[in-house]
Order: structure tokens, then C-alpha cells, then sequence
């Protein structure tokens, strides 16, 4: 894994996928609590800026819920 979570805007990748409100406030409040490391199943810090600035193209406008993945490629950066 390279450590990069993007949206998943088909619902059809494959792999673990996590559900996040279209919110901002929802995205940080699940990066304080960890919580992308923990529905994936990897150690280390995980890139969500392709989530932030799908997010924020949204605004708050759309009422469904973006599923998120991790991406496949590299090894994730344990520190």
C-alpha cells in the first residue's frame, strides 16, 4: 500500500473501503481518532488529501456518503 486514500466514487474498487460523510468536519474529526489506519488495517500516517479536495469540490451539497479506499501500491510509512 502507498499510504494514499482517495474516494472511491463508483462504490466498486476492490479491496477494504471505509464510509465517510461528505463533511470536513467529519473527515478531521476521523483522522484525530485514528480511525482510517484502523478500517484499513495498516500502522502509519495515511494521505487523505485526494479525500480533502473531493470534499471540498462537494461542498456540502451532496447528501451521500463517499466510500474512501486505501490505494494499492507501495508499502505504507510505519513512523
Amino acid at each position: 500500500m502507498d499510504g494514499t486514500v482517495v474516494p472511491d466514487l463508483r462504490r466498486r474498487s476492490p479491496g477494504r473501503g471505509a464510509w465517510l460523510h461528505p463533511d470536513q468536519d467529519c473527515l478531521r474529526a476521523a483522522e484525530k481518532r485514528r480511525a482510517f489506519p484502523r478500517a484499513f488495517k495498516v500502522q502509519g500516517v495515511l494521505d487523505v488529501d485526494g479525500v480533502r479536495v473531493h470534499l471540498a469540490r462537494l461542498g456540502k451539497t451532496d447528501p451521500g456518503s463517499p466510500r474512501v479506499r486505501q490505494e494499492a501500491g507501495k508499502q505504507v510509512d510505519p513512523s
